[in-house]
């Protein structure tokens, strides 16, 4: 049995989960998401709890349980606290600023670089953190990697884009007479 796929889902008051034969879709405050429903798992509501079991005990099936299990469990948790990801940007000269959910960054280039983020996922700024939150982790997630992408922080230094809870190893520079 998956460690993950059997544990059930809580699904708090105002989120309602609708399974469909294709697609899960859940609503709540924050907005609604649809999850694709896996052919080798079944999905059940009891009460204020989700519960994903499989149909067999195939390879694919078991891969299938947790996967479902998470899939869904993060979307009950995106429609009522959403998620949020913070990148630092660290160099002289950096700068960042914000507006209509687009990053204005002079990163050391000789232009000055634009990113749109793509609809349901918001970028701001306060000085030199950009925070990335929305409701849905996966387009969180690729939202900050593609900005962190942008200036990756490189190991002397340190100077680039890099997140708020990622630690750099540091590498000692030339060792001098």
């Amino acid at each position: 049995m998956s460690r993950i796929g059997k544990l059930p889902i809580d699904v708090p008051a105002g989120v309602t989960i609708t399974v469909g034969n294709d697609e899960i879709t859940v609503k709540g405050a924050k907005g609604e998401l649809t999850v694709p429903h896996l052919s080798d798992v079944t999905v059940t509501l009891e009460g204020t709890q989700a519960i994903v079991t499989r149909k067999d005990d195939e390879r694919i099936a078991k891969a299938q349980h947790g996967l479902q299990r998470a899939l869904l469990a993060n979307a009950v948790e995106g429609v009522t606290k959403g998620f949020e990801k913070k990148l630092e940007v660290n160099g002289v000269g950096f700068r960042v600023a914000s507006s209509n959910n687009e990053l204005t960054m002079s990163l050391g280039f000789s232009h000055e670089v634009k990113y749109k983020a793509p609809e349901g996922v918001n970028v701001s700024n306060d000085k030199m953190t950009i925070i990335v939150n929305g409701i849905d982790k996966q387009a969180v997630g690729q939202v900050a990697a593609e900005i962190r992408s942008l200036k990756k922080p490189e190991p002397y230094k340190g100077k680039g884009i890099k997140y708020a809870d990622e630690v750099l190893l540091r590498k000692a520079g030339k060792a001098g007479k």
